[in-house]
């Protein structure tokens, strides 16, 4: 059974709850987003789930938040940014 290791890159709010900028997480099936939120919940609690419902991802250069999108090699998590 082939590995699918994937890098997650965080950002703003998302690395401070997470507390670090990026991980590898490694999937036994070819993952979608779906699959990366749910294992994101169970490593990290409700903390992270208000988070993820107001978060986009971009995923091989295109912003999604649909679960279905299956992902690859590299995810951003990008929570809602705000300007000045």
């Amino acid at each position: 059974m082939a590995e699918n290791q994937v890098l997650i890159r965080y950002f703003a709010a998302a690395a401070d709850i997470i507390g670090r900028d990026e991980e590898t997480i490694t999937f036994t099936v070819s993952p979608s987003l779906g699959d990366l939120q749910e294992q994101l919940l169970l490593q990290y609690g409700r903390g992270i789930a208000q988070l993820l419902a107001v978060s986009a991802f971009l995923v091989g250069g295109e912003l999604t938040r649909d679960p279905a999108h299956p992902i690859s090699a590299k995810v951003d998590v990008l929570p809602p940014f705000s300007g000045g």
